[in-house]
């Protein structure tokens, strides 16, 4: 994994299938794991209605912030094996999942690549994306 200057990444974690309280303590402490990575801050667990086409229970939703020197690559690489280690698999857009890691923001970075864009194309569309990221202090630099 490659390093870089010091920044604050919020990374969206959910889930809707299984153990939706076990899913989420096991990414926020895999996450924890990751090298050059700690998490600094956490928001309130809730429980939102799933969103898309696909007809699938509710989401347990959270957001944590970290201090992290990897890469936006690096770290997003570092998030699909987290997910892959709990039974996710990627086959249908939107659908039901053991767990969902998305990198939300970054204070000082962004990033337009095919397969990676920060801040996350859907932010405007997640209202409690943003309920998360105000908790977190995100806005007024709090965290």
């Amino acid at each position: 994994m490659t390093e870089s200057a010091r920044d604050i990444a919020y990374i969206a974690l959910g889930s809707n299938l299984g153990d939706r309280h076990a899913y989420l303590a096991r990414a926020r402490e895999a996450i924890a794991a990751i090298p050059a990575t700690r998490i600094i801050a956490e928001s309130t667990v809730e429980e939102t209605a799933a969103i898309g086409p696909v007809e699938q229970g509710p989401y347990l939703n959270q957001m944590v912030a970290v201090e992290t020197s990897l890469t936006p690559r690096d770290l997003l690489e570092a998030l699909q094996t987290i997910e892959a280690r709990e039974g996710r698999v990627r086959t249908e857009r939107w659908g039901p999942r053991t767990l969902d890691l998305d990198i939300v923001r970054f204070e000082r970075q962004t990033i337009d690549e095919p397969s990676l864009r920060i801040p996350h194309p859907e932010l405007a569309n997640r209202e409690f994306w943003q309920r998360e990221l105000d908790e977190l202090g995100a806005d007024s630099g709090q965290v």
